[in-house]
C-alpha cells in the first residue's frame, strides 16, 4: 500500500525529520553541517558519502577547511528539499559516526 502526501503534509514530514538530525541547520532550501574532523577522517567520510549519494542520484557539496569539513545538501535554486536529501543527511550522520568511532 502506498501513502500519498499532499504538499503541506510532505513539508511537515520533512521538517519533522530534520529536527531529528542534530547539528544540521537549514538555509532556505538547503541543509548544512560542519564537522570537526581531521584529514584522514574527511577522506573516509567523503568516500562513504559518495557511495550513498550515487545510489540516491544526489550531489552534496563537501568542502574542507584546515580544521573542519562542511557539507551542504539541497539544490539551493528554489527547489524544495526532498525526502532523498533528508535521507542523505541521515546517512551522512551514520558515516560520520562510523569514521569518528574507529
Amino acid at each position: 500500500m502506498r501513502v500519498l502526501f499532499n504538499s503541506r503534509a510532505k513539508h511537515d514530514y520533512l521538517s519533522d525529520a530534520l529536527t531529528l538530525l542534530s547539528g544540521w541547520t537549514r538555509e532556505g532550501e538547503q541543509i548544512r553541517r560542519t564537522l570537526a574532523i581531521d584529514d584522514t577522517q574527511h577522506a573516509a567520510l567523503t568516500e562513504r558519502v559518495k557511495v550513498v549519494a550515487d545510489a540516491l542520484h544526489l550531489r552534496p557539496e563537501i568542502s574542507r577547511s584546515p580544521d573542519s569539513t562542511q557539507i551542504r545538501v539541497g539544490h539551493g535554486n528554489g527547489e524544495p528539499l526532498t525526502e532523498g536529501e533528508v535521507l542523505l543527511a541521515a546517512r551522512i550522520e551514520d558515516a560520520y559516526r562510523a569514521v569518528t568511532e574507529s
